[in-house]
């Protein structure tokens, strides 16, 4: 994945605040921004290039950016952009439409329309922390119309559509590095895809997402579920058909798709659950059924044959070395363990 990590410490104080107005410029849209912490401008960015899309992570103190109408004359990339509120408050005012940002909203806007936004701290204090992607408008396969009605209005992030863009975005932030080169054109074809599954959902249009989104949207629903029920030992075939309102031949063909069965999937997934929490030092005082019982399995002896069978030593064995400090021989079997996997193979 390409993967780029700026940070406003690494550079002379005096330079930061202008570093940020022109890297900011250069990779969302160029923008006039002022903040009363440019004397010493302490922020974060990280960008994400995934081909189709491109997702930025940043944190930063208060500050106001405004995309005066000179600057849309003057240059214009037609980009939606989606935001996802973390931490902090924000505010945008575009098109005589005033509104507040709250933390997990999702707020889209472009670069083809003035706009004046503002952003500060919690009263805590602290930073401003959020994700923002970049999409060219002719990836959204919707009516422009309709889409452009949702411009500048707080969108939820905590259900439905919404709060699986969002687990997917907040998930693929930390765990990019984790993924191979090769992924980041999967993964920017799905960012696409579920946002455009999120914005048709929020425009009635539905019927407009080609086969291939509505597919690739189905499956990283399915996936998220599965990621979120590990832990409940009832969780089956069954149950994740009928959650998606699929039946469970049509799930096992989705399935077949990936060269995995879902039970084996499941399997994969609770294993590896495990096997990141043996060698987590802050769990090392809890027994090994303490911990397979977190990922659903409700007989220790059971979890015990599975984790040999497949890394081939005993979770014990596995515990002591890697605690130890010591090569772990089955760190990495080819099991999926990251973003990439809402990807179908």
């Amino acid at each position: 994945m390409i993967e780029t990590v700026l940070r406003s410490e690494d550079l002379p104080v005096a330079d930061r605040f202008a570093w940020w107005r022109e890297m900011t410029s250069q990779t969302l849209t160029p923008t006039e921004i002022i903040s009363d912490h440019a004397d010493d401008f302490r922020a974060c960015f990280r960008l994400l290039d995934l081909g189709a899309a491109q997702v930025s992570v940043l944190s930063y103190p208060s500050l106001r950016s405004r995309r005066t109408p000179a600057l849309v004359r003057r240059s214009d990339p037609e980009l939606y952009h989606l935001a996802l509120t973390l931490r902090g408050r924000q505010s945008i005012s575009r098109c005589r439409r005033d509104a507040s940002v709250a933390v997990g909203d999702l707020l889209l806007y472009d670069s083809s329309h003035p706009s004046d936004a503002s952003a500060f701290p919690d009263d805590d204090g602290g930073a401003v922390e959020g994700i923002v992607v970049n999409v060219p408008r002719t990836a959204i396969l919707l009516p422009a119309a309709k889409v452009d009605r949702l411009l500048g209005a707080p969108l939820p992030g905590d259900s439905g559509m919404g709060a699986l863009l969002s687990q997917f975005l907040i998930r693929l932030a930390p765990e990019s590095d984790s993924c191979r080169p090769r992924d980041a054109i999967r993964l920017g074809g799905l960012t696409v895809d579920l946002i455009t599954a999120f914005l048709a959902h929020h425009t009635d249009t539905e019927d407009g997402v080609p086969p291939e989104s509505r597919h690739q949207t189905l499956m990283a629903g399915i996936h998220s579920f599965i990621e979120r029920n590990l832990g409940e030992p009832q969780l089956s075939p069954g149950a994740v058909a009928t959650a998606h309102h699929i039946s469970v031949r049509y799930l096992h063909r989705l399935f077949q798709a990936q060269g995995v069965t879902v039970s084996a999937w499941i399997r994969q997934r609770r294993l590896e659950g495990c096997r990141r929490d043996l060698a987590d030092l802050q769990l090392s005082d809890k027994p090994i059924g303490f911990l397979a019982a977190r990922w659903g399995y409700v007989h220790a002896s059971e979890f015990s044959r599975a984790f040999r069978r497949t890394y081939g030593i005993p979770p014990s064995t596995y515990r002591q070395e890697v605690l130890q400090g010591n090569s772990a021989p089955a760190a990495d079997s080819g099991h999926p363990g990251g973003p990439g996997d809402l990807m179908p193979r």
